[in-house]
């Protein structure tokens, strides 16, 4: 099992992904802010935040996983990966609500990406020495 964790983690993602664009529309109709717009609502525009920064934050997450996964240890990329992705849907609650009650869940979730990274990095370190 552990060794498809990574895969697991891929999965859970997307799925993160495709519920905080769920999100976001839910908000357009919610506050009456029509597409294409990102402003005009401090509500909405929190929500949407929250959804570009998970977004941008997956861009870092996902080469860290599979480097870690790769060249490192998958039990520990997998592991880490599931921290990130479950930190991140909490701060994906926490910033829709407040914006001043995302920073905990930030940060576990980019420890969780480092750690991630450190491992493959290590991981491809001793590989190419050695």
């Amino acid at each position: 099992m552990l060794a498809h964790l990574p895969a697991v983690v891929v999965v859970l993602t997307v799925l993160l992904l495709i519920f905080v664009t769920w999100l976001v529309g839910g908000a357009r109709a919610r506050y009456g802010v029509k597409a294409p717009a990102t402003t005009g609502n401090e509500n909405f525009e929190r929500v949407f935040r929250m959804q570009m920064n998970t977004v941008e934050s997956t861009v870092l997450f996902l080469p860290a996983l599979w480097l870690g996964t790769q060249y490192g240890y998958p039990q520990i990329a997998g592991i880490a990966g599931l921290v990130w992705v479950a930190a991140r849907f909490w701060y994906a609650m926490a910033y829709s609500e407040a914006a001043n009650k995302r920073g905990l869940a930030f940060m576990i979730a980019s420890t969780a990406a480092l750690v991630a990274f450190a491992a493959g990095c290590w991981g491809l370190l001793r590989a190419l020495i050695g």
